[in-house]
């Protein structure tokens, strides 16, 4: 097989880790502040998907132009849920958190069929199938543009994280809650805004999403399923490792379903994560706990 072909596998794998490490954010930033699993995860992805398939239906507006509509949406979507539900189990035991966040993902794929039906849907975008050629290389346009808008909405939430006085507040609670209460910052609120935050990049990576993979109620568990091993991979809690967990993640499947069976781009996912646990446990860039 033409060396070329390997390139081609590596780059479109390559492009759909960037949307994977997008869609792991969401659940990075919401265990790095306020220590919840959000084991709804996929589902909040998939109602991304939907909303930005309704928009793309109705108004004709490009899954890509779509994603602010939808980031924002989700955003108020996960604001009221973390003020109106979670907070009020987040002081219980975990087994009782990770009941609340499982019965979340349930009436989400319940009302995702009772609404959308059980049939996979998509948006039939008019350069689906084109293509970019740098010399021997063929580019999947759609995939260039969704891992495009993927680095970009990436690269925005970590210079909010990193420059803005809202995010570094954000940051103070997750390192020390007592002593943000201690300066005067409303946790609460905050914490309010994480979720938010981890919700909107969600929605915003359902958007990107349904560029190239079709929308399903029953797609949540896959997706929560995947983050899980990237944020592991990458170090749970970590930013930049979750970006790096995808990009590793989405190119190894890509190039061990040419390189051996497309069947075992899964079990190639679970091996690289099992080899991460056993040699850096705490992931690729998270920190050691002490």
């Amino acid at each position: 097989m033409p060396v070329e072909v390997y390139f081609n596998v590596a780059i479109s794998g390559l492009l759909a880790g960037l949307i994977y490490g997008l869609s792991a954010l969401g659940l990075s930033v919401i265990f790095g502040v306020i220590r919840i699993v959000n084991f709804a995860h996929g589902e909040i992805m998939v109602i991304g998907m939907f909303f930005a398939l309704v928009l793309f239906r109705s108004l004709g507006l490009d899954p890509l132009l779509s994603v602010p509509i939808v980031a924002v949406v989700l955003f108020g979507f996960g604001y009221l849920l973390q003020t109106v539900v979670i907070e009020r189990v987040a002081h219980l035991a975990d087994h009782y958190q990770f009941l609340l966040m499982a019965a979340i993902a349930i009436i989400l794929i319940s009302a995702s069929l009772m609404v959308f039906g059980p049939d996979a849907q998509g948006a039939q975008l008019p350069y689906a199938f084109d293509s970019f050629q740098i010399g021997p290389l063929i580019i999947d346009k759609v995939r260039l543009y969704a891992g495009a808008a993927a680095l970009v909405v990436a690269a925005l939430l970590f210079a909010f994280f990193r420059y803005t006085s809202t995010g570094k507040a954000i940051r103070a609670c997750g390192d020390n809650p007592a002593g943000a209460l201690v300066v005067g910052l409303n946790v609460r609120h905050m914490y309010a805004l994480t979720f938010g935050i981890g919700a909107a990049c969600l929605g915003a990576a359902g958007a990107i999403i349904l560029m190239v993979v079709d929308a399903h109620p029953y797609l949540g568990p896959e997706y929560t399923l995947l983050a899980f091993i990237i944020v592991i991979v990458g170090g749970l809690g970590s930013l930049p490792g979750a970006m790096l967990g995808g990009v590793l993640i989405g190119t190894s499947e890509a190039l061990a379903g040419i390189l051996l069976q497309p069947s075992l781009k899964s079990a190639f996912s679970f091996g690289l994560l099992i080899l991460v646990l056993l040699l850096r446990p705490q992931g690729l860039l998270g920190k050691a706990s002490q």
